[in-house]
């Protein structure tokens, strides 16, 4: 399993703009990206700037679908003029997880 883990801050006052571009982002993935396996996304409990994605693709390729798709550009172009610094991106290999 490739996952990605971002960590994003919008600037004050800019939390639910953000919040909301991240949740389209979320329903485009439910509705066209079967590979995407899962798509979470957190916001901090004591600073509501920063939003954490944590998400898990069935391969290389899915990654490179959900990177390259009109969503992610679309919440880009988006975010990008609300965003208090860089995106924080770590792709990884996963090697443990829990099953309910």
């Amino acid at each position: 399993m490739i996952t990605i883990t971002a960590i994003i801050r919008s600037k004050k006052g800019q939390e639910e703009t953000l919040k909301t571009a991240l949740l389209e982002v979320a329903q485009y993935v439910n509705k066209n990206e079967p590979d995407t396996v899962s798509f979470y996304i957190s916001q901090d409990l004591g600073d509501a700037t920063v939003f954490t994605t944590y998400e898990r693709f069935a391969s290389k390729a899915a990654m490179d679908t959900h990177n390259g798709s009109t969503a992610v550009q679309l919440f880009f172009d988006k975010a990008r003029p609300i965003l208090d610094g860089e995106v924080i991106l770590v792709t990884a290999r996963e090697i443990s997880q829990k099953y309910s």
